[in-house]
């Protein structure tokens, strides 16, 4: 009798622990929710704010040139941006990185034609990274024209669907 519950009481930590440990990766923000204001020192030198793009959808995405899965993910925002540009939507990429030319190469090499790039050199621990509790990449945030957020690490699959309606 008492292994049985010594044995659930193990399998309940462990899965408090999992539990727990996925809490701590999600981005605090999640869908139906006000996207926060922020503002960042573009590449190009330029002073931006989030606000800047209201009344436009936007995809905030949080990357990073050493990331694989974030750079197979590029090629399809790039299409996206081609594809929906024009009628009003713009990607805000924030790099987490820790070389500055492997940024640069990686956003020519992938045809991140966007203007919207920024970067955190401090890996996770940057300022947007904390505020929007990123400690996994790819993340991506969906934010309509009134700057709430539609979606939260969505495929680009699912976000062609959402901006198409």
């Amino acid at each position: 009798m008492k292994s049985g519950f010594w044995r659930l009481g193990l399998v309940l930590l462990l899965a408090s622990g999992a539990f727990l440990f996925y809490q701590y990766r999600q981005p605090r923000f999640v869908a139906g929710e006000k996207a926060p204001d922020f503002s960042v020192t573009l590449a190009n030198g330029e002073a931006f704010r989030l606000s800047d793009l209201r009344g436009k959808h936007v995809l905030l995405q949080f990357w990073g040139s050493w990331c694989g899965p974030c750079r197979a993910e590029n090629p399809h925002l790039a299409e996206l941006y081609r594809k929906y540009h024009d009628s009003g939507f713009e990607i805000v990429s924030i790099a987490i990185e820790q070389n500055p030319r492997s940024w640069q190469r990686a956003i020519e090499s992938d045809g991140m034609v966007w203007k919207y790039h920024a970067a955190e050199f401090s890996q996770f621990k940057g300022p947007l990274a904390k505020l929007f509790n990123i400690r996994s990449i790819p993340t991506t945030f969906l934010i309509n024209p009134e700057g709430v957020i539609m979606g939260v690490r969505l495929s680009p699959e699912m976000m062609d669907k959402m901006l198409r309606q």
